[in-house]
């Protein structure tokens, strides 16, 4: 009888030396507490919290939780939880000990990563990976992409923009801390305490801050961290968002991912620049801290680097990539649309759509240095995907961009010549250019029609996702509005 995939996980070789490892890291750093964290399917960190002392008994036997907490446990619009009923049975979340990370804000307590399985005793699939865990799917589909493409694997860096708000007289996030000035150097300089610490919490917890900028909202803020891994850089961005979090507490400010929280400002996106690689090696990187003596295990700060970038130009045009970077390429502008709905995946990201003038991206073709298009060579070897928000959940849109480049590369998909021109004045002279879904609901019917990108949201994923976002777009086509006061209230006498 073969093991169950959480047999294997638990008995793979060498984990029970990083399980020890860790007891000594424990007991170097006086750890306490132990937050054991996994991604719901809207990019919430979830989980449950023990002692240090039960280190080793929740490494082999994991901790036990409702399966609707990978959907945040939330109701729909009946009252119904979204998901998994409470007949459902409890999945099991068994801790990665070479993520173990001592949180720099309060050193009793050390934070771990999880994959998630279906209980042991469930009658079909026992102790199965459980497909309602974004993370693990992502290292899932990033291997079988590896396999399938003669180890070609996929990096990502993000450019997470987010807004630092006051609160008003009622506790309310309202005005932006600083004003909507681009890259000026005093409104950066008045967030300089709160950005500060963000970036010491960040490397001390392995993120290798390269730059910096006031963007040209209120209060808003890009911190980049460099580029990895797709899961790596995913645990990153997740790992910042709660770094922001934190810091904002302390400030007594609000740090907002919403994606369009003032209209007549630039939205926060989070642009994804992507390039795929053969070969390429782990390096340690230290990020300030003391290689003898770290708050972590040296996964956290390992980055790969080297190897072959097929997003490189191999002839005389820098700006066209190599045949494998185009087909790639080509496959992510064929299903644009549908990846829409992952990268802009709440109500109010269309709004960032909508407001005109702030190079949102709207149509979908590709170009050099042209932020017209929902992608584009950012720099020689990569490709800036963005039209993606800050509420984006990173496992889900890694996933799918793998979906895209895979039918890209298998099918031989051709992007088209690169737009050099403005989208808007190469459509007035006649190109046909496919528009983006500019609404959550016509996003989620472009990818109930796309099954490539539902092959990055396997088994349970896909269902659950559309569930979720489906009632979140009847709640708001529900929902009475300021708008909808205002403007028709008193509209016949």
């Amino acid at each position: 009888m073969s093991k169950m995939d959480i047999e294997s996980f638990v008995d793979a070789p060498g984990r029970d030396a990083l399980v020890k490892e860790v007891r000594k890291k424990i007991n170097q750093l006086g750890v306490e507490y132990i937050y054991l964290q996994f991604v719901s399917v809207t990019g919430k960190i979830m989980g449950k919290g023990i002692p240090a002392d039960h280190w080793e008994s929740v490494a082999k036997k994991g901790f036990q939780l409702v399966y609707g907490a990978t959907v945040n446990l939330f109701t729909d619009r009946s009252g119904e939880y979204l998901g998994y009923g409470p007949e459902a049975a409890e999945l099991v979340g068994i801790p990665e000990p070479e993520t173990m990370m001592q949180l720099p804000w309060d050193k009793r307590v050390a934070r771990f990563w999880c994959t998630l399985f279906r209980n042991r005793e469930e009658r079909e699939e026992a102790g199965a990976f459980l497909t309602a865990d974004c993370r693990g799917n992502l290292r899932r589909l990033h291997k079988e992409f590896e396999d399938k493409h003669k180890g070609l694997k996929l990096r990502i860096g993000t450019e997470p923009e987010m807004m630092w708000l006051k609160f008003d007289e009622n506790g309310k996030p309202k005005d932006g801390y600083s004003k909507p000035y681009c890259y000026h150097i005093d409104q950066f300089e008045s967030l300089r305490p709160v950005y500060m610490k963000v970036i010491e919490y960040s490397r001390a917890m392995g993120l290798d801050m390269i730059q910096g900028d006031h963007e040209d909202a209120p209060g808003q803020l890009e911190l980049n961290f460099m580029f990895d891994d797709v899961l790596r850089n995913a645990d990153r961005l997740t790992t910042y968002r709660q770094i922001c979090a934190q810091v904002a507490r302390e400030f007594g400010i609000f740090a907002c991912f919403m994606s369009k929280p003032f209209m007549g400002v630039s939205a926060s996106g989070c642009h994804h620049n992507i390039s795929l690689w053969r070969g390429g090696e782990d390096v340690f990187t230290p990020t300030g801290n003391d290689p003898k003596n770290l708050p972590g295990m040296r996964e956290n700060y390992m980055y790969v680097k080297g190897g072959e970038n097929t997003f490189m130009p191999d002839g005389d045009d820098v700006q066209m990539p190599q045949k494998a970077g185009l087909e790639a390429i080509g496959g992510i502008v064929h299903h644009l649309r549908a990846l829409t709905a992952i990268g802009c995946s709440t109500v109010n990201s269309y709004r960032r759509l909508w407001d005109t003038g702030f190079w949102a991206p709207v149509f979908a073709d590709w170009g050099f240095q042209n932020r017209t298009t929902g992608l584009r060579v950012s720099a020689p070897g990569r490709f800036e995907y963005r039209s993606v928000d800050s509420m984006v959940n990173p496992y889900l849109m890694g996933s799918t961009i793998l979906a895209a480049a895979d039918d890209g590369i298998q099918n031989k998909l051709d992007p088209g010549e690169p737009e050099e021109r403005n989208i808007y004045e190469a459509m007035e002279a006649g190109k046909q250019v496919k528009k983006l879904p500019m609404s959550l609901g016509e996003a989620l019917e472009a990818l109930k029609d796309d099954e490539v990108i539902q092959r990055g949201m396997p088994g349970e994923m896909y269902r659950l996702f559309h569930q979720y976002k489906h009632d979140e777009w009847a709640r708001f086509m529900s929902t009475v509005t300021d708008w909808d006061n205002e403007t028709y209230m008193e509209c016949l006498p």
